[in-house]
């Protein structure tokens, strides 16, 4: 499809969501100038979501226009086996960004964490919204979900429900699904082994397709990200594998790693403390799971995006992977030639960085990225 032609889509669509009723008194505009934040600063997040999502320059107006109607849209969001950590990287930001309230401005119908209503009077609010804007509203949920026999581990409201229940119903009246988080993508820590209340993902409660948005929390790029995308084009964004958006779960850790020179120079810190440690070397000997990672951590950083793991000197753990808590443990340990069921079934960086290490002639491309090849000398040489 021409590039007109997409713009001419996006327009159209936009002018759809745009006839929907407002939920909010203010406009984003007026939100932001509460906060003290500019129109260029909006204009200036827009072209990075712009870009972000893989879009032109040219559909930064778009990108803007798509948060402005963000009110349009309602949104569930269900809790089940969880933290509440993905809610409150989002909701305890101490310097909001545009991202966080952007979060804020979306139209929640139902967030219990939020919320001020509890008991009956919040299962009204969600039996009441589910029904009033079936098949218009997002949802998204937070959350392993205990199914089959072991459903009762988990129940909401007075009436105690299973959640898995709860979830069924929410995912058959809604425009789009979205699993917010590694628990409710993957089932995280609630599905590691033994998995006593049978803990499973949401795409194996519903048959409707769902998003996920993994990651132990996700960046709130990543949430608010999928969001725009709906709005603009009125369909999911395009995933890999795993059904993570291509846009946010397209590269490795390590290829975008900070450290990654250290790697290529064969530099890795041997344990925690020492001089490779202070020095800034790779991690991968202690235990990062980087080159088995897909999410845009090192790009979006946490807490007001100032660090991450990584640059706070410990390895990624793998948290946005498939039951990463039963195969990327011991997290202090690199997998070495375990055998890992992904896409370089052990073949990756595990296959060359004990040799880099120990300074072997090679001339090898490395499977974590093809795009790099690695020269090392003999010591001595």
């Amino acid at each position: 499809m021409a590039k007109n032609e997409i713009l001419a889509k996006i327009s159209a669509r936009l002018e759809s969501v745009a006839k929907l009723p407002k939920m909010k008194n203010d406009s984003i505009a007026d939100m932001l100038t509460k906060k003290g934040i500019s129109r260029r600063d909006f204009m200036k997040w827009a072209g990075m979501m712009t870009a972000m999502i893989g879009l032109p320059s040219t559909m930064i107006p778009s990108v803007a226009k798509a948060a402005e109607l963000t009110d349009r849209l309602p949104v569930i969001w269900l809790h089940m086996a969880e933290c509440t950590g993905c809610s409150e990287s989002l909701l305890r930001s101490e310097t909001p960004t545009i991202d966080s309230l952007i979060f804020d401005y979306i139209s929640l119908e139902y967030h219990e964490t939020i919320m001020a209503a509890s008991g009956w009077q919040a299962e009204d609010t969600l039996q009441e919204s589910i029904k009033k804007y079936n098949g218009k509203y997002i949802l998204m949920v937070e959350g392993g979900i205990p199914s089959g026999e072991s459903e009762f581990y988990l129940t909401v409201g007075p009436h105690g429900t299973p959640g898995a229940k709860t979830v069924k119903k929410a995912c058959d009246g809604a425009m789009a699904i979205f699993a917010i988080g590694t628990c409710s993508s993957f089932g995280g820590v609630q599905a590691a082994a033994p998995n006593p209340t049978n803990s499973k993902s949401l795409s194996k409660i519903t048959n409707k397709p769902v998003i996920n948005v993994p990651g132990c929390p996700p960046s709130e790029k990543n949430i608010v990200g999928n969001v725009l995308h709906f709005i603009l084009f009125g369909t999911l964004p395009p995933v890999d594998k795993y059904n993570r958006p291509k846009w946010a779960y397209g590269l490795r850790i390590h290829d975008l790693c900070e450290r990654r020179g250290r790697f290529d120079a064969g530099e890795f810190v041997q344990s925690f403390g020492d001089e490779g440690a202070k020095n800034g070397y790779c991690l991968y000997k202690v235990g990062c799971k980087g080159p088995y990672t897909f999410n845009n951590c090192s790009r979006e950083r946490f807490n007001s995006h100032t660090s991450w793991p990584i640059q706070a000197g410990h390895g990624c753990i793998g948290c946005s992977e498939p039951d990463f808590w039963d195969n990327m443990g011991p997290f202090e340990e690199p997998l070495t030639d375990r055998l890992y069921n992904s896409v370089f079934k052990g073949a990756g960086a595990d296959a060359t960085a004990d040799k880099i290490g120990l300074g072997i002639l090679a001339l090898t491309g490395v499977a974590i990225a093809a795009h790099a090849t690695i020269a090392s000398v003999k010591k001595g040489e």
